[in-house]
Order: structure tokens, then C-alpha cells, then sequence
């Protein structure tokens, strides 16, 4: 599998793009194993330290998995759906948790402070967000829906509860992934009474309308 050379700068960053698309785009599939260290190395023209630190980071991802005394395999296509992979159980019960007490407080002060502005911000990502839906583009949506989210607490102007927020980024998006790779599940999940109630600067109802997805996503969590 030919990999370009790599320019000097940035070279761990550059090493995990180029790792990333081998997966993309199929020159590694699913389960199967990739070069070794010594073996990327020389392709790429860059040290065995470089290679092992790209490989950890997709490692981090999901998308490989370093099986020691074994070598490293693919384990995923994306970030997000390895991120359904990693992410279940008690551990996505507790980032819910976590989600629901930011969330609903952030959807209350959104009704509040929002800006004209932030509200167009709203409808466009609800908008590309149904889309992603509809046509079942699990991975652009999980993005799109975990923007959304952030938005929404964004809109309420708290500089400390956004940067709290942003923090969690990472993790929220994978918790958005794994609760909406059931299409059937997803459709029924549907935020433009979120929306609505901020755009009637409407606080009990925004905070309920964000309380209520969440509450549905722990009590189908506690049924499965």
C-alpha cells in the first residue's frame, strides 16, 4: 500500500492523515492488519517513535486497535463509528447523566440570552442535522448533532458553562454517536421544539424539551 512521503512539519500529524485515509478509502479493511512499525516507517520516511505515536493516537479514536504481542488492526472506519464501539454501558449512562445536568441549565439561559443571530445559527444546524437524518449519513450527523448541542449552550452566553462544555467535546460526540446508531431510535429523537421554545425565549419549556430526549436516551439505556 503506497503511502506519500511526508513533508518534515507537523510529521505525527501528517503520519495519522495518511493513516486515516488507508482506512477511508479501503486500502486497509475492517480486521485487517497493518504494516509494522519498521514497515511504515520506511515507506513514509520518517522515525519508528513518529510512526508509534500516530498509531497511539488512532488507537485513542477507535479506529485502530494495538493488540501487544500481536500487531495492529483496524477496527473502525471513522472516529465516530469507533467511537460507538468504545463508548456503551455505564460509562454512556454517566456521560448522559453528565450531558442532561449542562444541557437542560444550557437550553434555560439559551431561551434567555439568546441573540437573533444565535437563533439563525439554530434553525440552519437543526436543519442540516435532519438532513444528515433522514439520509442516514451517520457520521456527518453525529457531528452536526453534537454542534448543535454545543450551540445551544453557546447561545446562553455563559462564558464558564460553554467552556465546560467545550471540554466534553470529544466524549459528548462520541455519546452522540452511540445513541444514534440505531436508525429507527434516531428518527424518533427530534429537536425543533428545543428550538422553538428558545426562539419563544421560553425557559420552562426549553429546559424541558432538553431534559426530555436525554431522560428518553437513559431510560431506553437502563431497558436494553
Amino acid at each position: 500500500m503506497p503511502l506519500a512521503t511526508t513533508r518534515r512539519a507537523g510529521l505525527v500529524d501528517q503520519v495519522i492523515e495518511q493513516l486515516r485515509a488507508a482506512v477511508t478509502q479501503g486500502e486497509w479493511a475492517i480486521g485487517s492488519r497493518v504494516p509494522t512499525e519498521p514497515e511504515l516507517a520506511t515507506q513514509l520516511g520518517v522515525g519508528r517513535n513518529t510512526i508509534r505515536e500516530a498509531v497511539r493516537a488512532l488507537s485513542h479514536t477507535g479506529i485502530l486497535e494495538v493488540r501487544q504481542g500481536d500487531g495492529t488492526y483496524v477496527r473502525a472506519t471513522s472516529e465516530v463509528s469507533g467511537a460507538i464501539r468504545r463508548l456503551c454501558g455505564s460509562e454512556l449512562k454517566e456521560v448522559l447523566q453528565v450531558r442532561r445536568t449542562l444541557e437542560v441549565e444550557g437550553a434555560r439561559l439559551a431561551a434567555a440570552e439568546r441573540t437573533d443571530a444565535d437563533l439563525d445559527d439554530l434553525w440552519a444546524l437543526l436543519e442540516r442535522r435532519d438532513v444528515e437524518q433522514q439520509e442516514h449519513r451517520l457520521d456527518d450527523f453525529a457531528r452536526t448533532d453534537a454542534e448543535f448541542h454545543f450551540t445551544v449552550v453557546r447561545c446562553g452566553h455563559n462564558t464558564l458553562l460553554t467552556e465546560l462544555y467545550r471540554g466534553l467535546s470529544e466524549v459528548i460526540a462520541a455519546s452522540v454517536a452511540a445513541t444514534n446508531d440505531d436508525p429507527e431510535h434516531a428518527e424518533t429523537i427530534k429537536h425543533r421544539g428545543l428550538v422553538e421554545a428558545i426562539a419563544a425565549q421560553d425557559q420552562a419549556r426549553a429546559a424541558a424539551e432538553a431534559s426530555g430526549f436525554l431522560d428518553e436516551l437513559l431510560a431506553r439505556l437502563e431497558d436494553s
